[in-house]
Protein backbone atom coordinates (compact mmCIF):
# COMPACT_ATOMS: atom_id res chain seq x y z
CA UNK A 1 0.00 0.00 0.00
CA UNK A 2 1.23 3.40 -0.95
CA UNK A 3 1.91 6.30 1.31
CA UNK A 4 1.06 9.62 0.80
CA UNK A 5 3.48 11.10 -1.86
CA UNK A 6 4.95 7.69 -2.63
CA UNK A 7 4.62 5.79 -5.77
CA UNK A 8 4.79 2.18 -5.63
CA UNK A 9 6.10 0.18 -8.45
CA UNK A 10 5.66 -3.28 -9.65
CA UNK A 11 7.97 -4.33 -12.39
CA UNK A 12 7.93 -7.52 -14.18
CA UNK A 13 10.95 -9.48 -15.87
CA UNK A 14 9.87 -11.68 -18.43
CA UNK A 15 13.33 -13.73 -18.57
CA UNK A 16 13.76 -16.18 -15.46
CA UNK A 17 17.11 -17.85 -16.33
CA UNK A 18 19.52 -16.00 -14.14
CA UNK A 19 22.78 -17.74 -13.27
CA UNK A 20 22.59 -19.48 -9.92
CA UNK A 21 26.09 -17.91 -9.16
CA UNK A 22 25.40 -14.71 -9.85
CA UNK A 23 21.87 -14.92 -7.56
CA UNK A 24 23.57 -17.01 -4.70
CA UNK A 25 26.55 -14.94 -3.88
CA UNK A 26 26.62 -14.02 -0.33
CA UNK A 27 28.12 -10.97 0.91
CA UNK A 28 30.22 -11.01 4.10
CA UNK A 29 30.67 -8.47 6.69
CA UNK A 30 33.77 -6.89 5.07
CA UNK A 31 32.64 -6.98 1.47
CA UNK A 32 29.28 -5.36 2.73
CA UNK A 33 31.43 -2.30 4.83
CA UNK A 34 33.55 -2.29 1.62
CA UNK A 35 30.58 -1.72 -0.45
CA UNK A 36 29.21 1.05 1.68
CA UNK A 37 32.64 3.07 2.19
CA UNK A 38 32.60 2.90 -1.83
CA UNK A 39 29.30 4.12 -2.26
CA UNK A 40 29.53 6.88 -0.48
CA UNK A 41 33.06 7.83 -2.31
CA UNK A 42 31.39 7.96 -5.71
CA UNK A 43 28.43 9.87 -4.16
CA UNK A 44 30.70 12.21 -2.47
CA UNK A 45 33.08 12.71 -5.47
CA UNK A 46 30.21 13.26 -7.79
CA UNK A 47 29.10 16.29 -5.33
CA UNK A 48 32.48 17.78 -5.21
CA UNK A 49 33.09 17.75 -9.02
CA UNK A 50 29.10 19.27 -9.46
CA UNK A 51 30.28 21.89 -6.91
CA UNK A 52 33.58 22.63 -9.00
CA UNK A 53 31.17 23.15 -12.24
CA UNK A 54 28.93 25.52 -10.33
CA UNK A 55 32.29 27.39 -9.20
CA UNK A 56 33.09 27.81 -13.11
CA UNK A 57 29.21 28.85 -13.65
CA UNK A 58 28.09 32.21 -14.51
CA UNK A 59 24.10 33.00 -14.16
CA UNK A 60 23.90 33.71 -17.98
CA UNK A 61 25.36 30.52 -18.74
CA UNK A 62 22.88 28.97 -16.89
CA UNK A 63 20.35 30.55 -18.86
CA UNK A 64 21.01 29.40 -22.00
CA UNK A 65 19.25 26.71 -23.57
CA UNK A 66 15.82 28.75 -21.76
CA UNK A 67 16.26 31.50 -24.19
CA UNK A 68 17.18 29.07 -27.11
CA UNK A 69 13.54 27.02 -27.24
CA UNK A 70 13.93 24.61 -30.24
CA UNK A 71 17.44 23.48 -28.69
CA UNK A 72 15.88 23.09 -25.15
CA UNK A 73 13.24 20.77 -26.64
CA UNK A 74 15.39 18.59 -29.00
CA UNK A 75 18.17 18.21 -26.01
CA UNK A 76 15.15 17.15 -23.31
CA UNK A 77 13.35 14.97 -26.01
CA UNK A 78 16.38 13.52 -27.12
CA UNK A 79 17.96 12.77 -23.08
CA UNK A 80 14.40 12.12 -21.89
CA UNK A 81 12.26 10.61 -24.60
CA UNK A 82 14.17 9.09 -27.19
CA UNK A 83 16.91 7.60 -25.22
CA UNK A 84 14.75 6.02 -22.36
CA UNK A 85 12.64 4.68 -25.11
CA UNK A 86 15.25 2.62 -26.89
CA UNK A 87 16.51 0.96 -23.42
CA UNK A 88 12.81 -0.20 -23.11
CA UNK A 89 12.76 -0.99 -26.48
CA UNK A 90 16.15 -3.12 -26.09
CA UNK A 91 14.93 -4.46 -23.03
CA UNK A 92 11.35 -6.17 -24.20
CA UNK A 93 12.95 -7.49 -27.42
CA UNK A 94 16.33 -8.61 -25.97
CA UNK A 95 16.59 -12.38 -24.21
CA UNK A 96 19.02 -10.28 -21.69
CA UNK A 97 18.89 -11.49 -17.55
CA UNK A 98 17.03 -9.89 -15.42
CA UNK A 99 19.79 -7.90 -13.66
CA UNK A 100 20.50 -6.71 -16.80
CA UNK A 101 17.39 -4.88 -17.42
CA UNK A 102 17.16 -3.92 -14.22
CA UNK A 103 20.56 -1.65 -14.64
CA UNK A 104 19.05 -0.54 -18.19
CA UNK A 105 15.72 0.62 -17.39
CA UNK A 106 17.34 2.46 -14.01
CA UNK A 107 20.11 3.84 -17.21
CA UNK A 108 16.85 5.04 -18.94
CA UNK A 109 15.27 6.90 -16.14
CA UNK A 110 18.35 8.86 -15.19
CA UNK A 111 19.31 11.21 -17.84
CA UNK A 112 21.53 13.80 -17.65
CA UNK A 113 25.15 14.62 -17.86
CA UNK A 114 26.79 16.24 -14.23
CA UNK A 115 30.50 14.99 -15.17
CA UNK A 116 29.72 16.97 -18.93
CA UNK A 117 31.45 20.38 -17.92
CA UNK A 118 34.57 18.89 -16.74
CA UNK A 119 34.83 16.28 -19.86
CA UNK A 120 34.16 19.21 -22.51
CA UNK A 121 35.94 21.99 -21.11
CA UNK A 122 37.71 22.56 -24.46
CA UNK A 123 34.85 22.46 -26.78
CA UNK A 124 33.41 25.86 -27.38
CA UNK A 125 29.91 25.38 -26.33
CA UNK A 126 30.57 25.73 -22.71
CA UNK A 127 27.30 28.23 -22.11
CA UNK A 128 25.12 24.85 -23.91
CA UNK A 129 26.86 22.61 -20.90
CA UNK A 130 26.54 24.56 -18.22
CA UNK A 131 22.87 25.26 -18.80
CA UNK A 132 21.74 21.66 -20.03
CA UNK A 133 23.47 20.56 -16.93
CA UNK A 134 21.49 22.58 -14.91
CA UNK A 135 18.17 22.42 -16.89
CA UNK A 136 18.59 17.91 -17.37
CA UNK A 137 18.33 18.21 -13.15
CA UNK A 138 15.56 20.29 -12.35
CA UNK A 139 13.54 18.17 -15.25
CA UNK A 140 14.47 14.87 -13.16
CA UNK A 141 12.72 16.09 -10.53
CA UNK A 142 9.78 15.22 -12.36
CA UNK A 143 10.85 13.03 -14.73
CA UNK A 144 12.12 10.13 -12.66
CA UNK A 145 9.48 9.57 -10.64
CA UNK A 146 6.88 9.94 -13.78
CA UNK A 147 9.41 7.04 -15.67
CA UNK A 148 9.54 4.88 -12.68
CA UNK A 149 5.63 4.96 -12.40
CA UNK A 150 5.09 4.22 -16.49
CA UNK A 151 7.44 1.39 -15.76
CA UNK A 152 5.18 -0.32 -13.53
CA UNK A 153 2.80 -1.33 -17.06
CA UNK A 154 5.52 -3.43 -18.17
CA UNK A 155 7.88 -5.32 -15.20
CA UNK A 156 7.07 -6.40 -11.96
CA UNK A 157 9.31 -6.10 -8.89
CA UNK A 158 8.25 -3.52 -6.13
CA UNK A 159 10.67 -0.48 -5.93
CA UNK A 160 8.99 1.61 -3.21
CA UNK A 161 10.25 5.49 -4.94
CA UNK A 162 8.93 8.49 -2.58
CA UNK A 163 8.62 11.74 -4.77
CA UNK A 164 9.99 13.28 -1.79
CA UNK A 165 12.80 11.11 -1.75
CA UNK A 166 13.59 11.91 -5.33
CA UNK A 167 13.33 15.59 -4.60
CA UNK A 168 15.48 15.63 -1.50
CA UNK A 169 18.27 13.36 -3.47
CA UNK A 170 18.62 16.13 -6.54
CA UNK A 171 18.49 19.19 -3.79
CA UNK A 172 21.27 17.51 -2.10
CA UNK A 173 23.32 16.09 -4.72
CA UNK A 174 23.15 18.63 -7.55
CA UNK A 175 21.06 21.37 -6.85
CA UNK A 176 23.17 22.53 -3.56
CA UNK A 177 26.71 21.66 -4.59
CA UNK A 178 26.22 23.97 -7.66
CA UNK A 179 24.45 27.25 -5.36
CA UNK A 180 27.65 26.76 -3.63
CA UNK A 181 29.78 26.40 -6.14
CA UNK A 182 28.28 29.42 -7.56
CA UNK A 183 28.13 31.44 -4.25
CA UNK A 184 32.04 30.94 -3.89
CA UNK A 185 32.67 32.04 -7.49
CA UNK A 186 30.61 35.47 -6.50
CA UNK A 187 32.22 36.06 -3.39
CA UNK A 188 36.13 34.81 -3.82
CA UNK A 189 36.27 34.56 -7.74
CA UNK A 190 40.01 34.16 -8.67
CA UNK A 191 40.54 31.34 -4.79
CA UNK A 192 37.09 29.57 -5.73
CA UNK A 193 38.60 29.02 -9.43
CA UNK A 194 42.15 27.97 -7.98
CA UNK A 195 40.28 25.53 -5.73
CA UNK A 196 37.70 23.77 -7.94
CA UNK A 197 40.75 23.07 -10.94
CA UNK A 198 42.71 21.46 -7.50
CA UNK A 199 39.36 19.49 -6.02
CA UNK A 200 37.85 18.23 -10.05
CA UNK A 201 41.75 16.21 -10.06
CA UNK A 202 41.23 14.63 -6.41
CA UNK A 203 37.68 14.17 -7.07
CA UNK A 204 38.00 12.36 -10.70
CA UNK A 205 40.75 10.23 -9.47
CA UNK A 206 38.51 9.21 -6.34
CA UNK A 207 35.19 8.90 -8.26
CA UNK A 208 37.63 6.22 -11.16
CA UNK A 209 39.44 4.65 -8.07
CA UNK A 210 36.15 3.94 -6.53
CA UNK A 211 34.57 2.97 -9.28
CA UNK A 212 36.98 0.40 -10.76
CA UNK A 213 37.26 -0.95 -6.92
CA UNK A 214 33.83 -2.00 -6.68
CA UNK A 215 33.41 -3.43 -9.96
CA UNK A 216 36.76 -5.83 -9.21
CA UNK A 217 35.04 -6.23 -5.49
CA UNK A 218 31.98 -7.39 -7.06
CA UNK A 219 33.48 -8.92 -10.62
CA UNK A 220 31.47 -11.87 -10.26
CA UNK A 221 28.29 -10.22 -11.04
CA UNK A 222 30.47 -9.40 -14.63
CA UNK A 223 31.38 -12.61 -14.94
CA UNK A 224 27.88 -14.40 -15.45
CA UNK A 225 26.79 -11.91 -17.91
CA UNK A 226 25.64 -12.90 -20.80
CA UNK A 227 26.57 -12.18 -24.35
CA UNK A 228 23.09 -10.67 -24.82
CA UNK A 229 22.91 -8.77 -21.97
CA UNK A 230 26.56 -7.00 -22.74
CA UNK A 231 25.39 -6.21 -26.26
CA UNK A 232 22.49 -4.33 -25.12
CA UNK A 233 24.07 -2.10 -22.87
CA UNK A 234 26.74 -1.46 -25.83
CA UNK A 235 23.85 -0.68 -28.00
CA UNK A 236 21.82 1.68 -25.54
CA UNK A 237 25.65 3.74 -25.38
CA UNK A 238 25.76 3.92 -29.33
CA UNK A 239 22.07 4.14 -30.05
CA UNK A 240 22.44 7.10 -27.53
CA UNK A 241 25.50 8.94 -29.16
CA UNK A 242 23.55 8.65 -32.56
CA UNK A 243 20.61 10.55 -31.40
CA UNK A 244 22.49 12.81 -29.26
CA UNK A 245 24.34 13.66 -32.67
CA UNK A 246 21.33 13.99 -34.68
CA UNK A 247 19.25 16.10 -32.26
CA UNK A 248 22.17 18.57 -31.72
CA UNK A 249 21.48 21.24 -33.85
CA UNK A 250 23.46 22.99 -35.78
CA UNK A 251 27.12 23.09 -34.30
CA UNK A 252 29.38 21.06 -34.02
CA UNK A 253 29.91 21.51 -31.00
CA UNK A 254 26.53 21.07 -29.28
CA UNK A 255 26.08 17.65 -31.11
CA UNK A 256 28.76 16.48 -29.30
CA UNK A 257 27.96 17.79 -25.77
CA UNK A 258 24.11 16.09 -26.20
CA UNK A 259 25.51 13.02 -27.56
CA UNK A 260 27.90 12.18 -24.97
CA UNK A 261 25.06 13.89 -22.14
CA UNK A 262 22.69 11.30 -23.94
CA UNK A 263 25.11 7.99 -23.48
CA UNK A 264 27.08 9.01 -20.31
CA UNK A 265 23.72 9.34 -18.21
CA UNK A 266 23.26 10.68 -14.85
CA UNK A 267 25.56 8.64 -12.62
CA UNK A 268 24.00 10.59 -9.45
CA UNK A 269 20.94 9.65 -10.33
CA UNK A 270 20.98 6.14 -11.94
CA UNK A 271 22.93 5.38 -7.79
CA UNK A 272 20.16 7.27 -6.32
CA UNK A 273 17.75 4.75 -8.15
CA UNK A 274 19.99 1.73 -8.20
CA UNK A 275 20.25 1.40 -4.55
CA UNK A 276 16.08 0.97 -4.39
CA UNK A 277 17.13 -2.23 -5.66
CA UNK A 278 17.97 -5.07 -2.81
CA UNK A 279 21.31 -6.27 -3.44
CA UNK A 280 24.15 -4.63 -4.98
CA UNK A 281 24.28 -6.24 -8.51
CA UNK A 282 22.11 -3.75 -10.07
CA UNK A 283 24.34 -0.67 -8.93
CA UNK A 284 27.60 -2.69 -9.53
CA UNK A 285 26.24 -2.80 -13.40
CA UNK A 286 25.17 0.21 -13.38
CA UNK A 287 28.66 1.70 -12.66
CA UNK A 288 30.17 -1.11 -15.08
CA UNK A 289 28.13 1.04 -18.02
CA UNK A 290 29.47 4.17 -16.70
CA UNK A 291 33.12 3.45 -16.61
CA UNK A 292 32.45 1.57 -20.24
CA UNK A 293 30.74 4.52 -21.52
CA UNK A 294 33.35 7.02 -20.46
CA UNK A 295 35.47 4.72 -22.81
CA UNK A 296 33.29 5.06 -25.78
CA UNK A 297 32.16 8.61 -25.18
CA UNK A 298 36.20 9.44 -24.93
CA UNK A 299 36.55 7.61 -28.52
CA UNK A 300 34.07 9.17 -29.70
CA UNK A 301 35.18 13.09 -28.67
CA UNK A 302 38.71 11.97 -29.91
CA UNK A 303 36.48 11.47 -33.38
CA UNK A 304 34.62 14.37 -33.42
CA UNK A 305 37.63 17.16 -32.79
CA UNK A 306 39.52 15.89 -35.98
Amino acid sequence: MALPGQIVVQWTYRIDRIPDHVVAVPLGKGASVVTEALMILLKVSIVVLIACVGAGTSPSELTYLWRRPALLLRSLAAMYLLVPLVAFGLVLIMPIERGVKAAMLVLAVSAGAPLLPRRLKKLKSQPYIFSLLITSSLVAIVAVPLWVALLGAYFDVRVDLPVSAVVSDIAKTILLPIMIGMALRLILPAWSERLSDRLIKIAGIVLAASGIILLVVHREHLVGLSWQGVLALVGLMVFALFIGQLLGGPNPSDRTALAIACATRHVGIALIVATEFDGVRTAVLVVAYFVTAFIVSSLYLTWRRR
